[in-house]
């Protein structure tokens, strides 16, 4: 299953006819060119999950980061690394529920 179906049905299985009222996922772009995700994990198995900034930058034009805080995971990267963000939060929730 690609990241995007596995995103929709991760999507579709934390509904609980409030949470999804919120902006729960939102891909913003960033001026230097770039993406930032961010998505609400308030209703998950990871609520409480707590990860500092964590920056992998090769140069100005190679680079991301992620943290997770406040019940919500954010990524953000160079203008490439959409698909990379997105991956980044599928890892992370599919590690988890592997571990329980």
């Amino acid at each position: 299953m690609d990241t995007i179906d596995w995103i929709q049905d991760w999507f579709q299985q934390h509904c609980d006819g409030d949470w999804e009222k919120d902006e729960v996922i939102q891909i913003t772009n960033l001026a230097n060119p770039g993406w930032e995700v961010e998505i609400d994990i308030s209703k998950t198995s990871i609520a409480n999950l707590e990860i500092k900034w964590i920056l992998n930058e090769i140069n100005r034009k190679d680079w991301y980061g992620v943290k997770v805080e406040n019940q919500k995971f954010l990524a953000a990267g160079d203008i490439n690394k959409l698909p990379f963000l997105l991956n980044l939060f599928r890892d992370m929730i599919e590690k988890i529920e592997e571990a329980k």
